[in-house]
């Protein structure tokens, strides 16, 4: 019975999980659709109140709209014209006090991570934490810049270490290059390894001496 019992978890459970995240996200952009839909009900004559909450109740028109609306706002940041406005907009809230600093701080993280050129989380990384002998999976972040730079010897790179199951919370570590050991899997088998506590492990593969000695930068 038993047997049978975690048989069938094993099969369900992953497909519950996956519909249980897709509904979570589904929500969310229908509520957001919801709250968009309420903003100019003031502005409106009574009478088209009721054509506006049926369009709250259409199941997965939040979900079309927020994807138009993003492609669209892709298609308008793309081009030279949308770009000015864009500049105009940052200039804006660059501006506003409170407001710039936290605005500043994720644009700035946002198109570091998000950037087709960027470098993080590119790279999946061993090192030793939280102490000697001790070994965890991390990611590449980037270099230490300005003044932090200057006060740490040689060559220093920022990793990223995950927390286990939920990688969404970490630490922030800034280590010398000589002490991190790049690793073959991809970014996404080192983020499977780490949610399955080291239960899913990815296939092996013989490290390179090129990988080994990974030069610096």
């Amino acid at each position: 019975m038993k047997k049978f019992l975690l048989a069938g978890l094993l099969v369900w459970t992953p497909l519950a999980i996956t519909v249980w995240v897709l509904t979570w996200l589904l929500g969310a952009m229908d509520s957001l659709f919801a709250w968009l839909l309420t903003a100019p009900q003031a502005l409106l004559p009574a009478t088209a109140h009721a054509s506006i909450e049926k369009l709250r109740h259409v199941p997965g028109l939040g979900v079309l709209v927020m994807g138009l609306g993003l492609l669209m706002t892709g298609v308008f940041a793309t081009n030279i014209f949308g770009q000015w406005w864009i500049r105009q907009w940052n200039r804006l809230l660059h501006k506003i006090p409170i407001v710039r600093s936290v605005y500043s701080s994720v644009k700035q993280v946002s198109d570091t991570l998000f950037s087709s050129s960027g470098n993080a989380f590119r790279e999946a990384v061993l090192v030793q934490y939280p102490r000697q002998g001790s070994w965890t999976i991390a990611f590449v972040t980037g270099k230490p810049g300005g003044e932090v730079a200057h006060h740490l010897p040689g060559t220093h790179v920022s990793v990223y270490v995950p927390t286990t199951p939920n990688p969404t919370s970490g630490f922030f570590l800034m280590m010398p290059r000589a002490e991190v050991v790049p690793l073959g899997m991809s970014v996404d088998e080192a983020l499977k390894y780490i949610i399955s506590m080291g239960v899913v492990a990815p296939a092996g593969r013989a490290p390179s001496v090129q990988a080994a000695h990974k030069p610096d930068g």
